[in-house]
Protein backbone atom coordinates (compact mmCIF):
# COMPACT_ATOMS: atom_id res chain seq x y z
CA UNK A 1 0.00 0.00 0.00
CA UNK A 2 1.24 3.39 -0.98
CA UNK A 3 1.47 6.36 1.61
CA UNK A 4 2.88 9.90 0.70
CA UNK A 5 4.30 11.84 3.82
CA UNK A 6 4.27 15.66 3.14
CA UNK A 7 6.42 17.83 5.35
CA UNK A 8 6.39 21.29 5.63
CA UNK A 9 9.45 22.73 6.92
CA UNK A 10 9.59 25.24 10.02
CA UNK A 11 11.16 28.54 10.14
CA UNK A 12 15.23 28.00 10.04
CA UNK A 13 14.77 24.89 9.50
CA UNK A 14 18.47 24.54 7.27
CA UNK A 15 20.65 24.80 10.05
CA UNK A 16 18.38 21.88 11.66
CA UNK A 17 18.73 19.95 7.92
CA UNK A 18 22.51 20.62 7.68
CA UNK A 19 23.21 19.21 11.21
CA UNK A 20 21.27 15.61 10.85
CA UNK A 21 21.55 15.51 7.24
CA UNK A 22 23.83 12.21 7.12
CA UNK A 23 21.25 10.39 9.34
CA UNK A 24 18.55 11.47 6.94
CA UNK A 25 20.25 10.11 4.29
CA UNK A 26 21.29 6.74 6.48
CA UNK A 27 17.78 5.97 7.17
CA UNK A 28 16.63 6.71 4.00
CA UNK A 29 18.91 4.28 2.72
CA UNK A 30 18.30 1.31 5.46
CA UNK A 31 14.56 1.37 4.41
CA UNK A 32 15.43 1.81 0.75
CA UNK A 33 13.44 -1.56 0.61
CA UNK A 34 9.95 0.36 1.36
CA UNK A 35 10.91 3.71 -0.06
CA UNK A 36 9.62 4.79 -3.64
CA UNK A 37 10.32 7.86 -3.91
CA UNK A 38 11.60 11.24 -1.97
CA UNK A 39 12.58 14.57 -2.77
CA UNK A 40 12.73 17.85 -1.53
CA UNK A 41 9.60 20.84 -1.76
CA UNK A 42 11.71 23.83 -3.44
CA UNK A 43 10.04 27.42 -3.68
CA UNK A 44 8.98 28.30 -6.95
CA UNK A 45 12.00 30.53 -7.76
CA UNK A 46 15.21 29.38 -6.44
CA UNK A 47 16.54 26.64 -4.43
CA UNK A 48 15.25 27.01 -0.98
CA UNK A 49 14.10 23.93 0.50
CA UNK A 50 10.65 24.28 1.93
CA UNK A 51 9.88 21.07 2.97
CA UNK A 52 9.74 17.00 1.16
CA UNK A 53 8.37 14.10 0.34
CA UNK A 54 8.71 10.47 0.68
CA UNK A 55 6.45 7.90 -0.83
CA UNK A 56 6.63 4.38 1.07
CA UNK A 57 4.89 1.13 -0.18
CA UNK A 58 4.41 -0.32 3.58
CA UNK A 59 1.18 -2.59 5.02
CA UNK A 60 -0.13 -0.22 6.52
CA UNK A 61 -0.78 3.44 7.86
CA UNK A 62 0.78 2.03 11.18
CA UNK A 63 3.82 1.22 9.25
CA UNK A 64 3.78 4.62 7.83
CA UNK A 65 3.36 6.27 10.75
CA UNK A 66 6.39 4.00 12.71
CA UNK A 67 8.28 5.54 9.66
CA UNK A 68 7.87 8.63 9.79
CA UNK A 69 7.91 8.93 13.71
CA UNK A 70 11.43 7.69 13.39
CA UNK A 71 13.08 9.99 10.32
CA UNK A 72 16.37 11.99 11.82
CA UNK A 73 14.94 15.23 10.34
CA UNK A 74 10.89 15.28 11.83
CA UNK A 75 12.67 13.75 15.05
CA UNK A 76 15.23 17.02 15.12
CA UNK A 77 12.29 19.17 14.63
CA UNK A 78 12.63 20.29 10.95
CA UNK A 79 8.70 20.34 10.03
CA UNK A 80 6.25 22.74 11.01
CA UNK A 81 3.69 20.21 9.65
CA UNK A 82 3.58 16.40 8.87
CA UNK A 83 0.72 15.29 6.83
CA UNK A 84 0.65 11.08 6.21
CA UNK A 85 -2.34 10.18 3.49
CA UNK A 86 -2.68 6.54 1.43
CA UNK A 87 -2.57 6.94 -2.32
CA UNK A 88 -3.20 5.04 -5.25
CA UNK A 89 -0.65 4.25 -7.79
CA UNK A 90 -2.03 5.84 -10.81
CA UNK A 91 -0.04 6.71 -13.95
CA UNK A 92 3.40 5.33 -13.76
CA UNK A 93 6.06 6.51 -16.29
CA UNK A 94 9.49 6.59 -14.95
CA UNK A 95 10.46 7.86 -18.20
CA UNK A 96 9.38 10.68 -18.03
CA UNK A 97 11.41 11.89 -14.56
CA UNK A 98 13.99 14.37 -14.90
CA UNK A 99 17.32 13.25 -15.49
CA UNK A 100 18.93 15.24 -12.46
CA UNK A 101 17.84 15.51 -8.99
CA UNK A 102 17.78 19.74 -10.19
CA UNK A 103 14.51 18.86 -12.45
CA UNK A 104 16.97 18.97 -15.65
Amino acid sequence: MLYIIYQEDTEGSAAIRAQHKAAHFAYLEAHRDILVLGGALLADVGDARIGSVLILNVPNRAAAEAFSAKEPLRCAGTFRSVKITRMRRGQWNPAAAPATAEGN
